[in-house]
């Protein structure tokens, strides 16, 4: 796929300096810059890079004034680095373009599709299944039976969506995900085994949700696990049945987050967190990466350590974490004498 650096200016209402033909067909970083890609400058800490760069279109600010010749043709924007995402977007919507339906693959003839939808090789769409306008499902996905999926939602090769499950629109899952599969519960009866307790609910993702690979949301035992509108999580994440998680929160990987507990809105959590069951995490609330969380937290708390507690007190604490053996030198050496 090439472009023009008048095509791209058309794209970015940019302006092109240098030679308006000139064609590309990948992207790079400004100092690997190689023929035929296109790069941007939005650091000063790069300027260096643009004099030496091979890139055969360079996206900068229109405030970028060149102290010596270059080889790369410039487009000047308002904001390079916006510039650039923008066109990101724009190259990976027309990358994930696709339409129709590829076969081998099965959809039950008691299931609605919209218009414009892409469904790959090797998938199966069971009964009374719902699909959205200009939804792509890529090749050997699963859509159980009654699930909802809405408009614009990308459900890349190999995820998992257990029945009843409801997806909003423009939510994006990838590769590996599972979304629906029964909550961990089980009671211990007599012999001292353990029975399955039956898991009837499901999961709702609302609109604008992303679910990274390898991710796990269980169904609710009743009821419903929620996502809420704009949640982003990462790749290989454990979320548990009956699980809430607030608008606009975002979770890092392997953070798991145990049956029951709910966490509030524009949160931000880091890798590998664990959070016991039946909390309530309140709003705006900051966790540093590897804290255990087995107590209710209150609104615009930020914590560090396991168990976790207050990230300032966890700083000032750490400076004698790691002077502990020098203090308890010095107290046997006041004991001694």
């Amino acid at each position: 796929m090439k472009f023009t650096a008048e095509q791209i200016a058309g794209i970015l209402e940019g302006e092109v300096v240098g030679n308006p033909d000139v064609e590309v067909s990948t992207l790079s970083k400004i100092e690997e810059g190689i023929k035929g890609a296109l790069t941007f400058l939005a650091n000063p800490k790069y300027t260096h890079y643009i004099y030496t760069t091979k890139a055969s279109i360079t996206i900068v600010n229109k405030t970028f004034i060149p102290e010596h010749d270059l080889e790369t043709t410039l487009i000047k924007v308002n904001d390079a680095y916006k510039a650039f995402s923008k066109l990101l977007e724009y190259y990976n919507s027309v990358k994930l373009s696709k339409e129709g339906i590829e076969q081998p693959s099965f959809i039950s003839d008691s299931s609605k599709c919209g218009d414009k939808i892409y469904i790959g090789a090797f998938t199966y769409i069971g009964e009374n299944v719902k699909i959205g306008d200009n939804v792509k499902i890529f090749p050997n996905s699963y859509i159980g039976d009654n699930v909802t999926i809405g408009d614009n939602t990308i459900l890349f090769a190999g995820a998992k969506i257990y029945s009843e499950c409801i997806i909003g629109n423009n939510c994006v899952i990838n590769s590996g995900c599972v979304i629906g599969a029964d909550g961990f519960g089980f009671a211990p009866n007599e012999s001292g085994e353990y029975d399955k307790v039956p898991q009837i609910g499901n999961v709702i993702l609302e609109d604008y949700v992303d679910v990274g690979a390898g991710t796990t949301i269980d169904r609710a035992t009743l009821g419903s696990t929620v996502i809420r509108q704009g949640v982003k999580l990462d790749n290989q994440i454990q979320i548990a049945h009956n699980v809430e998680i607030g608008r606009n929160t975002v979770i890092a990987a392997q953070t798991g987050v145990a049956g029951s507990t709910k966490i509030g809105e524009n949160c931000q959590i880091g890798g590998q967190v664990g959070f016991a069951g039946h909390l309530v995490i309140g709003n705006n609330v900051k966790i540093q990466a590897q804290s255990g969380i087995g107590r209710n937290i209150k609104d615009n708390e930020i914590l560090q350590g396991s168990p976790a507690f207050s990230y300032a007190d966890w700083s000032k604490s750490y400076v004698h974490f790691k002077n502990l053996p020098k203090i308890v030198k010095k107290l046997n050496e006041i004991e001694n004498k």
